[in-house]
């Protein structure tokens, strides 16, 4: 997912989002721990996405308090 695709978002839908990735990538790990998955950079990619979003959700909780 790109930035540009989550400064779009509100914070809400962020909020929600995060929620799922979260759930994707703990479904992702246990998954791979049973029996490894081929691409493992998609547990990669998931965590960066999650971190992106709660970037972008911080920073847009701090500017609605300005």
């Amino acid at each position: 997912m790109k930035t540009a695709e989550i400064h779009e978002m509100t914070i809400n839908d962020l909020i929600e989002r995060i929620e799922t990735e979260k759930a994707n990538l703990l479904t992702m790990k246990m998954n791979h721990a049973i029996s490894p998955i081929e691409h493992t950079s998609k547990i990669k990619e998931s965590r960066r996405n999650i971190a992106r979003m709660l970037t972008v959700l911080q920073q847009k909780q701090t500017n609605e308090k300005k």
